[in-house]
């Protein structure tokens, strides 16, 4: 089977639109369609349903569409491995992680990376879904719990703990709960039980609403429960690794808090000499290393 005409067919289906795959390859829309055409005749089937807002894969065009997927990351991955030099760190790099933890605590770092690697090109994909690596939608993920693919290296990175916290100013205004029963006399800013969350956080959130709390602003990632601690809307749920870039947040109920949570980098086997990798997991533990000193520092 022709490749380049699969080539093709990847493009248009990834597009839906001859013209949209024709500017990605930088080829006429009769050209692209010429393609697609003899592809057709050559397996003697119809991939392609046309329709007036794009093109829709029928079922063959999906059966087609799986394998090219599948050839793709596996060219991609190839690629990955011969560009990757012995002397420099350069190219594309996909990170997978939480909402949470990519905003507020990876993201602030990168400069770090940058500096030292300005060739490095990172793909940061922040979102509560698990990518598959070994698929390589991603190349490295951060997960808030060990992975369970068996092809996978991994290292355990940290732990943490989800806790309640508040501004100075909320506290001030509305006081300080002696007790969790006290917690019905303010607003709890979570995420929801049942969205996708670490377990353990998910866990304390269930515990805290038993307690009859009346007044619940949720939302569905960290990143906006900390937004609304700070601006002074109430008392939040969050990651105990929040306290050393924002130190202004006052701890609620220090007793309470969740079971830990581990933290895990991972990447694919065939990705173990990739000078890339290699320079991010470095760049992560100096600064998990960095992150523990300032927190066995700071006490308790």
């Amino acid at each position: 089977m022709d490749w380049d005409k699969l080539r093709i067919f990847h493009a248009v289906a990834d597009a839906g639109s001859l013209t949209h795959a024709g500017e990605t390859l930088h080829l006429s829309q009769s050209a692209v369609s010429r393609q697609i055409r003899a592809l057709e005749e050559g397996l003697n089937t119809t991939l392609f349903h046309r329709h007036a807002r794009g093109l829709i894969l029928t079922e063959q065009g999906e059966l087609l569409f799986d394998a090219t997927k599948s050839m793709t990351k596996r060219l991609d991955a190839a690629s990955a491995r011969i560009r990757d030099s012995e002397e420099e760190v350069f190219g594309d790099l996909r990170v997978t992680t939480t909402i949470g933890f990519g905003s507020l605590w990876l993201a602030p770092r990168l400069p770090a990376l940058y500096e030292k690697y300005p060739n490095l090109k990172i793909d940061l994909m922040l979102e509560e879904r698990l990518l598959d690596l070994p698929m390589r939608e991603a190349d490295v993920a951060i997960r808030m719990k060990e992975p369970s693919q068996a092809d996978l290296i991994r290292r355990r990175l940290m732990t943490i703990n989800m806790r309640l916290y508040a501004s100075q100013r909320y506290v001030e205004k509305r006081g300080m709960p002696a007790s969790i029963e006290d917690l019905r006399d303010h607003r709890l800013i979570s995420q929801n039980a049942t969205s996708a969350q670490v377990s353990a956080g998910a866990t304390l959130v269930r515990e805290l609403m038993t307690q009859d709390i009346g007044n619940v602003l949720t939302v569905n990632n960290y990143f906006g429960v900390l937004q609304g601690v700070i601006h002074d809307l109430g008392i939040g749920v969050l990651p105990d690794y929040l306290t050393q870039d924002f130190p202004a947040l006052v701890r609620v109920l220090p007793d309470v808090q969740s079971n830990e949570v581990p933290v895990f980098l991972a990447y694919p086997e065939e990705l173990r000499h990739s000078k890339r990798i290699e320079a991010f997991r470095d760049f992560v533990d100096e600064e998990v290393i960095a992150y523990r000193r300032r927190q066995r520092d700071a006490g308790p």
